[in-house]
Protein backbone atom coordinates (compact mmCIF):
# COMPACT_ATOMS: atom_id res chain seq x y z
CA UNK A 1 0.00 0.00 0.00
CA UNK A 2 1.48 3.28 -1.08
CA UNK A 3 2.05 5.78 1.70
CA UNK A 4 0.59 9.26 1.31
CA UNK A 5 2.96 12.15 0.68
CA UNK A 6 4.34 13.77 3.84
CA UNK A 7 2.79 17.02 4.99
CA UNK A 8 4.35 20.04 3.37
CA UNK A 9 4.27 22.17 6.53
CA UNK A 10 4.21 21.84 10.28
CA UNK A 11 0.47 22.53 10.10
CA UNK A 12 -0.82 20.00 7.56
CA UNK A 13 -4.16 20.33 5.82
CA UNK A 14 -6.49 17.45 5.05
CA UNK A 15 -5.62 17.85 1.38
CA UNK A 16 -1.86 17.64 2.02
CA UNK A 17 -2.28 14.40 3.97
CA UNK A 18 -3.29 12.59 0.79
CA UNK A 19 -7.01 12.06 1.40
CA UNK A 20 -9.32 11.35 -1.52
CA UNK A 21 -10.88 14.48 -3.05
CA UNK A 22 -14.36 13.22 -2.06
CA UNK A 23 -13.31 13.10 1.58
CA UNK A 24 -11.67 16.52 1.48
CA UNK A 25 -14.80 17.94 -0.15
CA UNK A 26 -17.02 16.38 2.55
CA UNK A 27 -14.80 17.80 5.32
CA UNK A 28 -14.86 21.24 3.74
CA UNK A 29 -18.65 21.20 3.51
CA UNK A 30 -18.81 20.25 7.21
CA UNK A 31 -16.61 23.20 8.16
CA UNK A 32 -13.39 21.28 8.92
CA UNK A 33 -10.44 23.50 8.01
CA UNK A 34 -7.39 21.81 9.55
CA UNK A 35 -6.70 18.59 11.47
CA UNK A 36 -6.75 18.49 15.25
CA UNK A 37 -3.55 17.23 16.94
CA UNK A 38 -4.80 13.63 17.16
CA UNK A 39 -5.88 13.73 13.51
CA UNK A 40 -2.58 15.21 12.32
CA UNK A 41 -0.66 12.54 14.23
CA UNK A 42 -2.87 9.52 13.47
CA UNK A 43 -3.85 10.07 9.83
CA UNK A 44 -0.41 9.54 8.18
CA UNK A 45 0.32 6.09 9.72
CA UNK A 46 -3.27 4.90 9.29
CA UNK A 47 -3.38 6.10 5.68
CA UNK A 48 -0.13 4.20 5.13
CA UNK A 49 -1.82 1.00 6.32
CA UNK A 50 -0.04 0.72 9.68
CA UNK A 51 -1.61 -0.33 12.97
CA UNK A 52 -2.00 2.42 15.55
CA UNK A 53 -2.24 2.78 19.33
CA UNK A 54 -3.68 6.21 20.11
CA UNK A 55 -3.89 7.69 23.60
CA UNK A 56 -6.19 10.71 23.61
CA UNK A 57 -9.11 11.97 25.64
CA UNK A 58 -12.71 12.19 24.47
CA UNK A 59 -13.51 15.29 22.45
CA UNK A 60 -10.13 15.55 20.68
CA UNK A 61 -11.38 14.49 17.24
CA UNK A 62 -10.65 10.75 17.39
CA UNK A 63 -13.64 9.77 15.24
CA UNK A 64 -12.31 11.55 12.15
CA UNK A 65 -8.81 10.28 12.95
CA UNK A 66 -9.85 6.67 12.34
CA UNK A 67 -12.90 7.16 10.10
CA UNK A 68 -11.10 9.01 7.29
CA UNK A 69 -8.38 6.35 6.72
CA UNK A 70 -11.04 3.65 7.01
CA UNK A 71 -13.04 5.31 4.23
CA UNK A 72 -9.88 5.97 2.19
CA UNK A 73 -9.14 2.23 1.99
CA UNK A 74 -12.76 1.16 1.45
CA UNK A 75 -14.33 0.01 -1.79
CA UNK A 76 -18.01 0.94 -1.49
CA UNK A 77 -20.45 -1.87 -2.22
CA UNK A 78 -17.83 -4.64 -2.06
CA UNK A 79 -19.31 -6.34 1.01
CA UNK A 80 -20.93 -9.72 0.38
CA UNK A 81 -24.09 -10.95 2.20
CA UNK A 82 -23.72 -10.94 6.02
CA UNK A 83 -20.20 -9.50 5.72
CA UNK A 84 -18.55 -6.12 6.23
CA UNK A 85 -15.30 -4.50 5.17
CA UNK A 86 -14.70 -2.49 8.35
CA UNK A 87 -15.69 -2.98 11.98
CA UNK A 88 -15.71 -0.26 14.64
CA UNK A 89 -16.33 -1.36 18.25
CA UNK A 90 -17.54 1.21 20.79
CA UNK A 91 -18.71 0.91 24.42
CA UNK A 92 -22.23 2.42 24.27
CA UNK A 93 -25.21 2.67 21.94
CA UNK A 94 -25.03 6.48 22.07
CA UNK A 95 -21.46 6.39 20.78
CA UNK A 96 -22.42 3.79 18.16
CA UNK A 97 -25.05 6.15 16.76
CA UNK A 98 -22.69 9.14 16.92
CA UNK A 99 -19.78 7.38 15.18
CA UNK A 100 -22.09 5.81 12.59
CA UNK A 101 -23.55 9.18 11.68
CA UNK A 102 -20.09 10.77 11.47
CA UNK A 103 -18.79 8.04 9.13
CA UNK A 104 -21.90 8.43 7.00
CA UNK A 105 -21.34 12.20 6.70
CA UNK A 106 -17.66 11.82 5.82
CA UNK A 107 -18.35 9.10 3.24
CA UNK A 108 -21.50 10.46 1.63
CA UNK A 109 -19.80 11.23 -1.69
CA UNK A 110 -18.23 7.75 -1.76
CA UNK A 111 -21.60 5.99 -1.50
CA UNK A 112 -20.56 4.07 1.62
CA UNK A 113 -23.17 2.15 3.64
CA UNK A 114 -22.91 2.26 7.44
CA UNK A 115 -24.91 0.28 10.01
CA UNK A 116 -24.94 0.81 13.80
CA UNK A 117 -25.55 -2.31 15.90
CA UNK A 118 -26.50 -1.94 19.54
CA UNK A 119 -28.82 -3.39 22.15
CA UNK A 120 -32.38 -2.13 22.40
CA UNK A 121 -32.64 -1.77 18.62
CA UNK A 122 -35.12 -3.87 16.64
CA UNK A 123 -33.07 -6.88 15.58
CA UNK A 124 -35.24 -7.57 12.54
CA UNK A 125 -34.03 -4.39 10.87
CA UNK A 126 -30.42 -5.26 11.65
CA UNK A 127 -30.85 -8.74 10.16
CA UNK A 128 -32.32 -7.39 6.91
CA UNK A 129 -29.46 -4.92 6.36
CA UNK A 130 -26.76 -7.44 7.28
CA UNK A 131 -28.26 -9.97 4.88
CA UNK A 132 -27.39 -7.65 1.99
CA UNK A 133 -23.93 -6.84 3.34
CA UNK A 134 -22.75 -3.46 4.61
CA UNK A 135 -19.49 -1.54 4.12
CA UNK A 136 -18.98 -0.40 7.73
CA UNK A 137 -20.45 -1.84 10.93
CA UNK A 138 -20.29 0.26 14.12
CA UNK A 139 -21.24 -1.96 17.04
CA UNK A 140 -21.19 -2.43 20.77
CA UNK A 141 -19.27 -5.62 21.66
CA UNK A 142 -22.28 -7.46 23.08
CA UNK A 143 -24.46 -6.96 20.00
CA UNK A 144 -21.59 -7.72 17.59
CA UNK A 145 -20.92 -11.01 19.40
CA UNK A 146 -24.62 -11.83 19.35
CA UNK A 147 -24.69 -11.52 15.53
CA UNK A 148 -21.49 -13.57 15.20
CA UNK A 149 -23.09 -16.39 17.18
CA UNK A 150 -26.23 -16.17 15.05
CA UNK A 151 -23.96 -16.25 11.98
CA UNK A 152 -25.73 -13.14 10.69
CA UNK A 153 -22.44 -11.23 10.74
CA UNK A 154 -19.24 -12.58 9.19
CA UNK A 155 -15.84 -10.96 9.69
CA UNK A 156 -13.84 -13.03 7.16
CA UNK A 157 -13.40 -10.07 4.80
CA UNK A 158 -12.77 -7.32 7.35
CA UNK A 159 -9.67 -5.29 6.47
CA UNK A 160 -9.99 -2.60 9.20
CA UNK A 161 -10.88 -2.96 12.88
CA UNK A 162 -11.14 0.01 15.25
CA UNK A 163 -11.45 -0.23 19.03
CA UNK A 164 -12.71 3.17 20.18
CA UNK A 165 -12.60 4.07 23.89
CA UNK A 166 -11.06 0.68 24.63
CA UNK A 167 -10.51 1.47 28.31
CA UNK A 168 -14.21 2.14 28.80
CA UNK A 169 -15.12 -1.14 27.06
CA UNK A 170 -12.88 -2.98 29.50
CA UNK A 171 -14.35 -1.05 32.45
CA UNK A 172 -17.80 -2.21 31.33
CA UNK A 173 -16.72 -5.86 31.31
CA UNK A 174 -16.33 -6.45 27.57
CA UNK A 175 -12.80 -7.92 27.70
CA UNK A 176 -13.88 -11.48 26.82
CA UNK A 177 -16.26 -10.23 24.13
CA UNK A 178 -13.46 -8.25 22.48
CA UNK A 179 -11.18 -11.29 22.44
CA UNK A 180 -13.93 -13.43 20.90
CA UNK A 181 -14.70 -10.83 18.21
CA UNK A 182 -11.07 -10.19 17.28
CA UNK A 183 -10.44 -13.94 16.97
CA UNK A 184 -12.98 -14.00 14.12
CA UNK A 185 -11.15 -11.36 12.05
CA UNK A 186 -8.30 -11.98 9.55
CA UNK A 187 -4.75 -11.79 10.90
CA UNK A 188 -3.67 -9.36 8.17
CA UNK A 189 -6.26 -6.75 9.02
CA UNK A 190 -5.34 -3.16 9.97
CA UNK A 191 -6.15 -2.40 13.61
CA UNK A 192 -6.46 0.93 15.42
CA UNK A 193 -6.95 1.12 19.17
CA UNK A 194 -7.89 4.37 20.90
CA UNK A 195 -8.01 4.88 24.65
CA UNK A 196 -7.99 7.79 27.07
CA UNK A 197 -5.41 5.99 29.25
CA UNK A 198 -2.89 3.18 28.87
CA UNK A 199 -3.30 0.79 31.81
CA UNK A 200 -1.56 -2.62 31.66
CA UNK A 201 -4.63 -4.43 30.31
CA UNK A 202 -4.89 -2.03 27.35
CA UNK A 203 -1.17 -2.49 26.67
CA UNK A 204 -1.74 -6.26 26.81
CA UNK A 205 -4.51 -6.11 24.19
CA UNK A 206 -2.34 -3.93 21.97
CA UNK A 207 0.55 -6.37 22.27
CA UNK A 208 -1.62 -9.35 21.28
CA UNK A 209 -3.70 -7.82 18.51
CA UNK A 210 -1.70 -4.97 16.95
CA UNK A 211 1.27 -5.50 14.61
CA UNK A 212 4.18 -3.12 15.23
CA UNK A 213 1.78 -0.26 15.93
CA UNK A 214 2.62 3.40 15.65
CA UNK A 215 2.10 5.02 19.06
CA UNK A 216 0.43 8.40 19.24
CA UNK A 217 -0.16 10.20 22.52
CA UNK A 218 -1.88 13.56 22.80
CA UNK A 219 -0.95 15.22 26.08
CA UNK A 220 -3.74 16.29 28.39
CA UNK A 221 -4.60 19.95 28.34
CA UNK A 222 -3.14 21.85 31.29
CA UNK A 223 -5.77 22.72 33.86
CA UNK A 224 -5.93 25.92 35.82
CA UNK A 225 -5.40 25.72 39.57
CA UNK A 226 -8.53 24.50 41.29
CA UNK A 227 -10.15 23.24 38.09
CA UNK A 228 -11.61 19.75 38.10
CA UNK A 229 -10.68 17.77 34.98
CA UNK A 230 -13.15 17.63 32.10
CA UNK A 231 -16.37 18.19 34.03
CA UNK A 232 -18.99 20.39 32.38
CA UNK A 233 -20.83 22.11 35.23
CA UNK A 234 -24.32 23.56 34.79
CA UNK A 235 -26.85 24.89 37.27
CA UNK A 236 -30.59 25.50 36.88
CA UNK A 237 -32.41 27.87 39.26
CA UNK A 238 -35.96 26.63 39.78
CA UNK A 239 -38.65 26.84 42.49
CA UNK A 240 -38.81 23.70 44.60
CA UNK A 241 -42.26 22.68 43.34
CA UNK A 242 -40.80 22.35 39.82
CA UNK A 243 -37.55 20.55 40.64
CA UNK A 244 -38.74 17.04 39.75
CA UNK A 245 -40.23 18.21 36.44
CA UNK A 246 -37.02 20.12 35.66
CA UNK A 247 -34.84 17.11 36.47
CA UNK A 248 -36.90 14.85 34.21
CA UNK A 249 -36.68 17.34 31.35
CA UNK A 250 -32.93 17.85 31.76
CA UNK A 251 -32.32 14.09 31.83
CA UNK A 252 -34.44 13.62 28.69
CA UNK A 253 -32.22 16.11 26.86
CA UNK A 254 -28.88 14.97 28.32
CA UNK A 255 -29.53 11.20 27.82
CA UNK A 256 -26.86 10.10 30.33
CA UNK A 257 -25.13 6.74 29.96
CA UNK A 258 -25.28 6.38 33.74
CA UNK A 259 -25.97 9.00 36.40
CA UNK A 260 -26.05 9.39 40.18
CA UNK A 261 -28.65 11.83 41.51
CA UNK A 262 -27.85 13.05 45.03
CA UNK A 263 -30.61 13.97 47.52
CA UNK A 264 -30.46 15.09 51.15
CA UNK A 265 -32.99 12.70 52.72
CA UNK A 266 -34.15 9.10 52.41
CA UNK A 267 -37.75 10.21 51.83
CA UNK A 268 -36.66 12.42 48.94
CA UNK A 269 -34.67 9.53 47.44
CA UNK A 270 -37.73 7.25 47.46
CA UNK A 271 -40.10 9.90 46.08
CA UNK A 272 -37.71 10.92 43.29
CA UNK A 273 -37.04 7.29 42.35
CA UNK A 274 -40.78 6.68 41.94
CA UNK A 275 -41.23 9.84 39.85
CA UNK A 276 -38.35 9.09 37.49
CA UNK A 277 -39.46 5.50 36.96
CA UNK A 278 -42.85 6.97 36.01
CA UNK A 279 -41.11 9.01 33.28
CA UNK A 280 -39.62 5.88 31.75
CA UNK A 281 -36.18 5.89 33.37
CA UNK A 282 -34.73 2.81 35.07
CA UNK A 283 -33.99 4.35 38.47
CA UNK A 284 -32.93 2.60 41.70
CA UNK A 285 -32.84 4.06 45.21
CA UNK A 286 -29.84 3.81 47.55
CA UNK A 287 -29.95 5.10 51.14
CA UNK A 288 -29.12 4.16 54.71
CA UNK A 289 -32.60 2.80 55.41
CA UNK A 290 -31.91 -0.19 53.16
CA UNK A 291 -30.33 -3.45 54.30
CA UNK A 292 -26.78 -4.24 53.20
CA UNK A 293 -28.15 -7.01 50.98
CA UNK A 294 -30.52 -4.57 49.26
CA UNK A 295 -27.76 -2.01 48.78
CA UNK A 296 -25.37 -4.60 47.31
CA UNK A 297 -28.05 -5.76 44.88
CA UNK A 298 -28.81 -2.19 43.73
CA UNK A 299 -25.12 -1.37 43.18
CA UNK A 300 -24.60 -4.62 41.24
CA UNK A 301 -27.59 -3.85 38.99
CA UNK A 302 -26.34 -0.33 38.38
CA UNK A 303 -22.83 -1.48 37.51
CA UNK A 304 -24.21 -4.15 35.16
CA UNK A 305 -26.30 -1.53 33.32
CA UNK A 306 -29.65 -2.85 34.50
CA UNK A 307 -30.40 0.68 35.71
CA UNK A 308 -29.76 4.13 34.19
CA UNK A 309 -30.00 6.22 37.35
CA UNK A 310 -28.95 5.76 40.96
CA UNK A 311 -30.83 8.04 43.37
CA UNK A 312 -28.74 8.24 46.52
CA UNK A 313 -27.83 10.08 49.70
CA UNK A 314 -24.21 11.07 50.33
CA UNK A 315 -23.79 8.52 53.12
CA UNK A 316 -25.11 5.60 51.06
CA UNK A 317 -22.90 6.47 48.08
CA UNK A 318 -19.62 6.66 50.02
CA UNK A 319 -16.85 4.69 48.35
CA UNK A 320 -18.98 4.02 45.26
CA UNK A 321 -16.89 3.96 42.06
CA UNK A 322 -18.70 3.59 38.71
CA UNK A 323 -16.23 3.84 35.79
CA UNK A 324 -18.96 4.40 33.17
CA UNK A 325 -20.60 7.26 35.10
CA UNK A 326 -21.31 10.11 32.67
CA UNK A 327 -23.41 12.47 34.84
CA UNK A 328 -23.68 13.54 38.47
CA UNK A 329 -26.80 15.47 39.47
CA UNK A 330 -27.19 17.50 42.66
CA UNK A 331 -30.96 17.44 43.17
CA UNK A 332 -30.19 19.27 46.40
CA UNK A 333 -27.19 21.59 46.70
CA UNK A 334 -24.88 20.34 49.46
CA UNK A 335 -24.38 22.81 52.30
CA UNK A 336 -20.63 22.12 52.38
CA UNK A 337 -18.78 23.06 49.15
CA UNK A 338 -16.35 20.19 49.78
CA UNK A 339 -19.27 17.74 49.45
CA UNK A 340 -20.01 19.18 46.00
CA UNK A 341 -16.42 18.63 44.90
CA UNK A 342 -16.51 15.05 46.20
CA UNK A 343 -19.79 14.32 44.42
CA UNK A 344 -18.84 15.56 40.97
CA UNK A 345 -15.36 14.07 41.23
CA UNK A 346 -16.99 10.70 40.55
CA UNK A 347 -17.34 11.65 36.86
CA UNK A 348 -14.87 13.09 34.34
CA UNK A 349 -12.21 10.52 35.23
CA UNK A 350 -9.40 9.01 33.15
CA UNK A 351 -9.52 11.79 30.58
CA UNK A 352 -13.22 11.35 29.82
CA UNK A 353 -15.57 14.29 29.96
CA UNK A 354 -18.19 14.24 32.69
CA UNK A 355 -21.24 16.38 33.35
CA UNK A 356 -22.31 17.86 36.69
CA UNK A 357 -25.84 19.29 36.93
CA UNK A 358 -27.14 21.20 39.94
CA UNK A 359 -30.74 22.21 40.71
CA UNK A 360 -30.97 25.03 43.20
CA UNK A 361 -33.80 27.10 44.57
CA UNK A 362 -33.64 30.89 44.23
CA UNK A 363 -32.66 31.36 47.87
CA UNK A 364 -29.70 28.98 47.50
CA UNK A 365 -27.61 31.13 45.16
CA UNK A 366 -25.13 31.86 47.98
CA UNK A 367 -24.33 28.14 48.20
CA UNK A 368 -23.43 28.26 44.52
CA UNK A 369 -21.13 31.26 45.10
CA UNK A 370 -19.39 29.39 47.94
CA UNK A 371 -18.75 26.41 45.66
CA UNK A 372 -17.35 28.67 42.94
CA UNK A 373 -15.05 30.33 45.48
CA UNK A 374 -13.69 26.97 46.67
CA UNK A 375 -13.16 25.47 43.20
CA UNK A 376 -12.04 28.67 41.47
CA UNK A 377 -14.50 27.89 38.67
CA UNK A 378 -17.58 29.59 37.30
CA UNK A 379 -20.65 27.33 37.20
CA UNK A 380 -22.77 28.14 34.17
CA UNK A 381 -26.38 29.02 35.08
CA UNK A 382 -28.62 28.01 32.18
CA UNK A 383 -32.28 28.45 31.32
CA UNK A 384 -34.47 25.46 32.12
CA UNK A 385 -35.08 23.46 28.92
CA UNK A 386 -38.43 24.22 27.32
CA UNK A 387 -41.03 22.03 25.65
CA UNK A 388 -39.59 23.31 22.36
CA UNK A 389 -36.21 21.89 23.36
CA UNK A 390 -37.82 18.50 23.97
CA UNK A 391 -39.45 18.61 20.54
CA UNK A 392 -36.10 19.46 18.95
CA UNK A 393 -34.50 16.52 20.74
CA UNK A 394 -37.21 14.16 19.46
CA UNK A 395 -36.67 15.51 15.94
CA UNK A 396 -32.96 14.72 16.18
CA UNK A 397 -33.77 11.17 17.30
CA UNK A 398 -36.26 10.84 14.46
CA UNK A 399 -33.59 11.92 11.97
CA UNK A 400 -31.39 9.04 13.14
CA UNK A 401 -34.29 6.60 12.82
CA UNK A 402 -35.10 7.83 9.31
CA UNK A 403 -31.49 7.44 8.24
CA UNK A 404 -31.49 3.85 9.50
CA UNK A 405 -34.69 3.19 7.53
CA UNK A 406 -33.04 4.63 4.39
CA UNK A 407 -30.00 2.41 4.91
CA UNK A 408 -32.29 -0.58 5.37
CA UNK A 409 -34.06 0.09 2.06
CA UNK A 410 -37.13 -1.98 1.11
CA UNK A 411 -39.13 1.18 0.38
CA UNK A 412 -40.74 0.02 -2.86
CA UNK A 413 -44.20 -0.39 -1.30
CA UNK A 414 -44.22 3.30 -0.41
CA UNK A 415 -42.71 4.81 -3.55
CA UNK A 416 -46.08 4.87 -5.31
CA UNK A 417 -47.52 7.34 -2.83
CA UNK A 418 -44.51 9.65 -3.21
CA UNK A 419 -44.55 9.42 -7.00
CA UNK A 420 -48.28 10.18 -7.07
CA UNK A 421 -47.91 13.27 -4.85
CA UNK A 422 -44.73 14.46 -6.59
CA UNK A 423 -46.83 15.40 -9.63
CA UNK A 424 -48.52 18.05 -7.50
CA UNK A 425 -45.86 18.87 -4.87
CA UNK A 426 -42.08 18.84 -4.71
CA UNK A 427 -40.47 15.66 -3.35
CA UNK A 428 -38.92 17.75 -0.56
CA UNK A 429 -42.37 18.96 0.57
CA UNK A 430 -43.78 15.44 0.44
CA UNK A 431 -40.95 14.17 2.66
CA UNK A 432 -41.34 17.10 5.06
CA UNK A 433 -45.10 16.44 5.35
CA UNK A 434 -44.41 12.77 6.16
CA UNK A 435 -41.94 13.77 8.89
CA UNK A 436 -44.46 16.27 10.25
CA UNK A 437 -47.20 13.62 10.57
CA UNK A 438 -44.78 11.20 12.20
CA UNK A 439 -43.59 13.85 14.65
CA UNK A 440 -47.13 14.89 15.54
CA UNK A 441 -47.93 11.26 16.34
CA UNK A 442 -44.74 11.03 18.41
CA UNK A 443 -45.58 14.25 20.29
CA UNK A 444 -49.19 13.26 20.90
CA UNK A 445 -49.95 13.58 24.59
CA UNK A 446 -46.33 14.18 25.59
CA UNK A 447 -46.17 17.96 25.51
CA UNK A 448 -49.55 18.26 27.22
CA UNK A 449 -48.15 16.31 30.17
CA UNK A 450 -45.20 18.70 30.55
CA UNK A 451 -45.49 21.36 33.23
CA UNK A 452 -44.89 24.98 32.41
CA UNK A 453 -41.70 25.57 34.40
CA UNK A 454 -40.98 29.19 35.38
CA UNK A 455 -37.61 30.65 34.44
CA UNK A 456 -35.84 32.25 37.42
CA UNK A 457 -32.65 34.28 37.18
CA UNK A 458 -29.99 34.46 39.88
CA UNK A 459 -30.07 37.57 42.08
CA UNK A 460 -27.53 40.33 41.46
CA UNK A 461 -26.15 38.79 38.28
CA UNK A 462 -23.20 40.76 36.99
CA UNK A 463 -22.38 41.13 33.33
CA UNK A 464 -19.91 38.26 33.61
CA UNK A 465 -22.70 36.04 34.97
CA UNK A 466 -25.19 36.67 32.20
CA UNK A 467 -28.41 34.71 32.64
CA UNK A 468 -30.09 33.70 29.41
CA UNK A 469 -33.78 34.43 28.83
CA UNK A 470 -36.14 31.53 28.20
CA UNK A 471 -36.51 30.52 24.60
CA UNK A 472 -40.27 30.38 24.52
CA UNK A 473 -43.36 31.25 26.51
CA UNK A 474 -44.03 33.22 29.69
CA UNK A 475 -43.22 31.79 33.09
CA UNK A 476 -45.56 29.25 34.61
CA UNK A 477 -47.82 29.87 37.55
CA UNK A 478 -47.90 28.29 40.97
CA UNK A 479 -45.13 26.66 42.94
CA UNK A 480 -42.89 28.15 45.59
CA UNK A 481 -42.44 31.89 45.48
CA UNK A 482 -38.91 32.98 44.58
CA UNK A 483 -37.07 35.28 46.97
CA UNK A 484 -37.09 38.14 44.53
CA UNK A 485 -39.37 39.34 41.80
CA UNK A 486 -38.88 37.81 38.36
CA UNK A 487 -37.19 39.94 35.74
CA UNK A 488 -39.53 42.49 34.12
CA UNK A 489 -41.29 41.25 31.00
CA UNK A 490 -43.37 42.82 28.27
CA UNK A 491 -46.42 40.85 29.47
CA UNK A 492 -47.07 40.63 33.22
CA UNK A 493 -48.40 37.37 34.65
CA UNK A 494 -51.46 37.36 36.90
CA UNK A 495 -49.46 35.96 39.84
CA UNK A 496 -46.96 38.38 41.43
CA UNK A 497 -44.57 37.89 44.37
CA UNK A 498 -45.75 39.16 47.71
CA UNK A 499 -42.52 41.08 48.19
CA UNK A 500 -43.92 43.86 50.35
CA UNK A 501 -43.00 46.49 47.80
CA UNK A 502 -39.25 46.00 48.20
CA UNK A 503 -37.22 47.00 45.18
CA UNK A 504 -33.93 45.39 44.12
CA UNK A 505 -30.77 47.45 44.51
CA UNK A 506 -29.77 46.89 40.89
CA UNK A 507 -31.68 48.57 38.04
CA UNK A 508 -34.41 46.45 36.51
CA UNK A 509 -33.54 44.59 33.33
CA UNK A 510 -35.07 45.81 30.07
CA UNK A 511 -38.01 43.91 28.59
CA UNK A 512 -37.13 40.62 26.90
CA UNK A 513 -38.53 41.70 23.54
CA UNK A 514 -35.73 43.46 21.61
CA UNK A 515 -36.16 46.84 20.04
CA UNK A 516 -34.52 45.78 16.78
CA UNK A 517 -35.14 43.20 14.05
CA UNK A 518 -33.39 39.92 14.77
CA UNK A 519 -32.02 37.18 12.60
CA UNK A 520 -30.96 33.67 13.54
CA UNK A 521 -27.44 32.37 12.98
CA UNK A 522 -26.67 28.68 12.44
CA UNK A 523 -23.38 27.58 14.10
CA UNK A 524 -22.08 24.13 13.20
CA UNK A 525 -21.21 22.93 16.71
CA UNK A 526 -23.48 21.94 19.55
CA UNK A 527 -23.77 19.93 22.74
CA UNK A 528 -21.69 17.04 21.36
CA UNK A 529 -18.74 19.43 20.92
CA UNK A 530 -19.22 20.76 24.46
CA UNK A 531 -20.77 24.04 23.30
CA UNK A 532 -22.31 26.20 26.05
CA UNK A 533 -24.24 29.49 25.94
CA UNK A 534 -21.27 31.24 27.55
CA UNK A 535 -18.99 30.10 24.68
CA UNK A 536 -21.31 31.60 22.08
CA UNK A 537 -21.83 34.86 23.95
CA UNK A 538 -18.11 35.21 24.62
CA UNK A 539 -17.19 34.57 20.97
CA UNK A 540 -19.78 36.99 19.56
CA UNK A 541 -19.01 39.71 22.10
CA UNK A 542 -15.24 39.24 21.89
CA UNK A 543 -14.76 38.71 18.16
CA UNK A 544 -17.53 40.90 16.72
CA UNK A 545 -17.58 43.53 19.49
CA UNK A 546 -21.33 43.14 20.05
CA UNK A 547 -22.68 44.09 23.47
CA UNK A 548 -23.81 40.83 25.13
CA UNK A 549 -27.14 42.41 26.10
CA UNK A 550 -28.05 42.54 22.37
CA UNK A 551 -27.74 38.76 21.96
CA UNK A 552 -31.14 37.07 22.03
CA UNK A 553 -32.33 33.51 22.45
CA UNK A 554 -29.79 30.67 22.27
CA UNK A 555 -30.68 27.08 21.40
CA UNK A 556 -28.00 24.38 21.62
CA UNK A 557 -28.77 21.04 19.94
CA UNK A 558 -26.47 18.00 19.75
CA UNK A 559 -24.79 18.91 16.45
CA UNK A 560 -25.50 22.64 16.00
CA UNK A 561 -26.49 25.86 17.77
CA UNK A 562 -28.91 28.68 16.88
CA UNK A 563 -28.33 32.25 18.14
CA UNK A 564 -30.54 35.30 17.66
CA UNK A 565 -28.65 38.53 16.90
CA UNK A 566 -29.64 41.98 15.61
CA UNK A 567 -30.17 41.91 11.85
CA UNK A 568 -27.90 44.94 11.17
CA UNK A 569 -24.99 43.16 12.89
CA UNK A 570 -25.48 39.69 11.38
CA UNK A 571 -23.04 39.99 8.46
CA UNK A 572 -20.30 41.42 10.69
CA UNK A 573 -20.78 38.63 13.26
CA UNK A 574 -20.65 35.90 10.59
CA UNK A 575 -17.45 37.37 9.16
CA UNK A 576 -15.83 37.64 12.61
CA UNK A 577 -16.76 34.11 13.72
CA UNK A 578 -15.52 32.51 10.51
CA UNK A 579 -12.01 33.57 11.48
CA UNK A 580 -12.38 32.57 15.15
CA UNK A 581 -12.40 29.28 17.04
CA UNK A 582 -15.15 27.92 19.28
CA UNK A 583 -14.27 25.23 21.82
CA UNK A 584 -10.84 24.95 20.22
CA UNK A 585 -11.83 24.53 16.58
CA UNK A 586 -13.23 26.50 13.67
CA UNK A 587 -16.90 25.96 12.87
CA UNK A 588 -19.28 26.85 10.05
CA UNK A 589 -21.40 29.98 10.61
CA UNK A 590 -24.26 31.16 8.39
CA UNK A 591 -27.75 32.57 8.50
CA UNK A 592 -30.31 29.96 9.53
CA UNK A 593 -32.43 29.27 6.43
CA UNK A 594 -34.66 26.51 7.76
CA UNK A 595 -37.74 28.73 8.22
Amino acid sequence: MKAPPPPATDNPTFDSLGLKPELVEALTSLGYEEPTPIQAAALPPLLAGKDLLGIAATGTGKTAAFALPLLQHLTAGAATPHSTSALVLVPTRELAMQVSEAIHRYGTKLGVSVLPLYGGQEIGRQLRVLKRGVDVVVATPGRALDHLRRKTLKLDNVHTVVLDEADEMLDMGFADDLEAILSETPEKRQTALFSATLPPRIASIAERHLRNPERVRIAKEKLEAGEMPRVRQTAYIVPRAFKIATLGRVLDLESPTAAIVFCRTRTEVDELTTSLNGRGWRAHALHGGMSQEQRDRVIKQFKSQQADLLIATDVAARGLDIPRLSHVVNFDVPNAPEAYVHRIGRTGRAGREGVAITLLEPREHRLLRNIEKLTGQRIEVSAVPTVSDLRARRLEMMRSSLREALVEGELEAFRGIVEDLSGEFSVMDVAAAAVKLLQEKEDEGKDAAEQDIPQVSAPSASSSERRFPPRSGPPGRGGDRPDRAPRPRTERTERTPEAGGERPERPARPPRAPEWNVTRLFIGAGRTAGMRPADLVGAIAGEAGLDSSRIGAIHIADMYSIVEVPEPDAARIISALKGATLRGKKVSVRRDTRD
